[in-house]
């Protein structure tokens, strides 16, 4: 099955393209990596917009750690159809988990585990796979320590999923541009 990568900066129209690659009227399934944060009534909006865009024969599936977000790729079973949405979310949680935002050689080694298993299930996912990951390799380099690192992490964990994925397409401005 083909594995895709769809990378774009903020409100770039990445999501929405990712949702366009699979059957609509197909069984797909429907990962959400976001955490929900308790009284972020704007966060809240957010999710329930992207919700209400999926049709209604979508099942959601929330995997904000790795565990989860793994099992689910693990489960598709082959000639199914499941969209990741999206990483960038998924790695904030990783690196809160591991307590990596002051750059602790130990708390790194695990977020490298993570994401080298998060690649392993992209791998070996049996279905069809979209993924959507923000492309932060564009703009200025961040003023935070904090910044720095996410950008930093993310950009590797995008260039390891490009090795793993048959097509990877940028969405700039809404418009796909494909890279693969």
């Amino acid at each position: 099955m083909v594995r895709t990568l769809v990378l774009g900066g903020a409100r770039s129209g990445k999501s929405a393209h990712a949702e366009g690659l699979v059957d609509a009227d197909a069984a797909v399934t429907y990962v959400a990596t976001a955490r929900r944060v308790a009284g972020d009534r704007e966060w809240d909006e957010r999710i329930a917009a992207h919700v209400a865009r999926r049709p209604g024969s979508w099942q959601t599936t929330e995997a904000p750690d790795t565990g989860s977000l793994c099992r689910a790729l693990g489960e598709v079973p082959a000639g199914a159809s499941v969209l990741v949405d999206d990483l960038a979310t998924w790695l904030t949680g990783v690196l809160d988990d591991a307590g990596a935002w002051e750059r602790d050689a130990g708390a790194l080694e695990v977020v490298a585990a993570r994401r080298a298993e998060l690649v392993d299930a992209v791998v070996g996912c049996a279905g069809r796979l979209v993924v959507v990951s923000a492309e932060v390799g564009l703009g200025i380099v961040p003023a935070t320590r904090s910044g720095r690192l996410f950008r930093d992490e993310l950009g590797v964990l995008n260039a390891r999923l490009a090795e793993v994925c048959d097509e990877v397409v940028l969405l700039v401005a809404g418009l796909p541009l494909r890279l693969r």
